[in-house]
């Protein structure tokens, strides 16, 4: 059906519009795709129009463009850019309608109208794309997360380090990422002769943060965390304005370094390091693991010695085993320094996101010369182990926002309590009060002083997913209440302002 759908659209273009050329159609069971360059520029707002027209020529298809984006023909990034529209073919009715549903669904909870809607990112054709901008609000929202991930490493011993952006080239040739990501890298330079590389990943910045002094057997583990930057010169086609795929990506990760004695420990720590952070978050249970090991057929794809790479995929295995993890073995999927823990979850709509890892590396220590005196006083190998929890920042809010249609936590939501007046020419006062003393407490608050009726004001407030929204009229202003509503209740309840700070406090400290 899919291979029928997409010779239709194929026809149907070239009807449409004339000097088609570079066009190519292929096709999966799940979706069919149709390449093609054009003197017209074809966007989504004429998906309509091309259904209609592919049911005139054949009225027993079921058919429904998704998306249209450029890539490169062939695959190839020598050549000029076209486009590429997908699409899906159904067997009947009953499936396409079924479908439309979960479109619908989809559209709720599709991350980039949340963002949106709650003021959270943006994105500028100054800026470029697949470079975010984070709005004061979701710089909130950013950096409660990182507070969050942060406090949860520190109970595994991790400590924070900050590296810069640039690196010169010779640290990503040593650790062996500019040979394999060479087409990744933005390469910068200046008109003083500086020649540096926006840093596509943090590990290596990290090892130097260890080779800058002696470290004894006794020091190990030593663990780093870091949220920063960093950034991948992904194609072009590729990116657009969304946060699931960007240049500039926000990644928390961390290394521990370690003796080999320690190596079967720390992963596991670290697993459950993974199970306590994404517990707390409300996103645990949905998951599976992959065991991501090696493509044995072309060993030049990796660095590091064949036997260390059996020992690391053998005590993986052994986690996998001992903490009940059930990981599917991924030929191919290991990193290019060693295998891995990836733990696969599914969002809202069923689509699969990878976000955090465990990664077991003897080779990069040796590429770089690492060491430690060992407990007979010679120079030892020490062994990394990568993890991310988190992860990119950027794929992880894509996750949460979907998955709880912009109802943050209380603890994480960029505004926590909105103060709304009934009249503001007679509480305004009042309502002012209210917000200096939430503030001296620590409490995100706002107030909507605008000339705006209430009733729009609370709606308002329901829209940008405050928690709570408090109202204020000759009652709580007289009295010296407050009362509020909870969002998605209609119920209000009235407390002492002592009385609802120590409410509002204990809500916070969930999770």
């Amino acid at each position: 059906m899919n291979k029928k759908c997409c010779e239709l659209l194929k026809q149907v273009i070239n009807n449409l519009y004339d000097n088609i050329r570079l066009d190519n159609i292929s096709y999966d069971k799940d979706e069919f795709y149709y390449e093609f360059k054009s003197d017209i520029k074809i966007s989504e707002n004429d998906f309509n129009k091309l259904e209609d027209e592919m049911r005139k020529l054949d009225d027993s298809v079921f058919v429904k463009l998704l998306r249209i984006s450029g890539v490169y023909y062939n695959g190839d990034a020598n050549n000029e850019m076209i486009d590429r529209i997908v699409g899906k073919a159904f067997e009947n009715k009953a499936e396409y309608d079924k479908y439309l549903e979960f479109l619908e669904e989809a559209k709720e909870r599709d991350h980039r109208k949340i963002g949106q809607d709650l003021d959270l990112f943006c994105f500028s054709d100054y800026v470029g794309g697949g470079l975010p901008l984070y709005t004061p609000r979701g710089t909130i929202v950013k950096d409660e997360l990182q507070k969050e991930i942060e406090k949860v490493c520190r109970k595994y011993g991790f400590q924070k380090v900050s590296c810069p952006s640039l690196a010169d080239i010779s640290l990503f040739e040593t650790s062996g990422h500019a040979m394999k990501f060479n087409d990744e890298l933005f390469r910068v330079e200046s008109p003083k002769g500086h020649k540096f590389v926006l840093k596509p990943v943090q590990c290596p910045h990290h090892t130097q943060i260890y080779a800058s002094k002696i470290r004894s057997y006794r020091d190990l583990p030593i663990r780093y965390m870091e949220s920063d930057k960093q950034y991948r010169a992904e194609l072009q086609g590729a990116v657009g304005n969304s946060l699931s795929r960007v240049y500039a990506i926000t990644v928390e990760d961390g290394h521990s370094f370690c003796r080999r004695d320690q190596v079967k420990q720390e992963v596991i720590n670290m697993c459950n390091l993974i199970k306590d952070f994404y517990s707390r978050m409300g996103l645990w249970e949905n998951n599976w693991v992959s065991l991501s090991v090696r493509d044995y057929d072309h060993p030049e794809k990796y660095i590091g010695k064949k036997e260390d790479w059996d020992i690391c995929e053998e005590m993986l295995q052994e986690v996998s085993d001992e903490l009940g993890l059930n990981a599917k073995r991924c030929e191919g999927e290991a990193a290019l320094y060693g295998p891995k823990l990836d733990f696969m979850f599914k969002d809202a709509l069923g689509r699969e996101i990878q976000i955090p890892t465990v990664q077991l590396d003897f080779a990069t220590p040796s590429r770089f010369g690492l060491s430690y005196i060992d407990e007979n006083g010679e120079k030892a190998t020490p062994v990394m182990v990568h993890r991310a929890v988190l992860g990119s920042y950027e794929r992880f809010l894509v996750l949460l926002l979907e998955q709880f249609k912009g109802v943050l936590p209380i603890w994480l939501s960029p505004v926590q309590v909105n103060i709304v007046p009934v009249n503001i020419k007679y509480h305004d006062e009042y309502c002012k009060k209210i917000q200096n003393i939430l503030l001296e407490e620590d409490i995100r608050v706002s107030y909507d002083d605008s000339k705006e009726q209430m009733n729009k004001k609370i709606r308002q407030s329901n829209i940008k997913k405050n928690p709570i929204t408090i109202i204020i009229g000759d009652n709580e202003r007289d009295n010296n209440l407050i009362s509020y509503r909870l969002l998605g209740n209609d119920e209000t309840y009235s407390l002492s302002i002592d009385e609802f700070i120590k409410f509002i406090k204990e809500e916070i400290k969930k999770r």
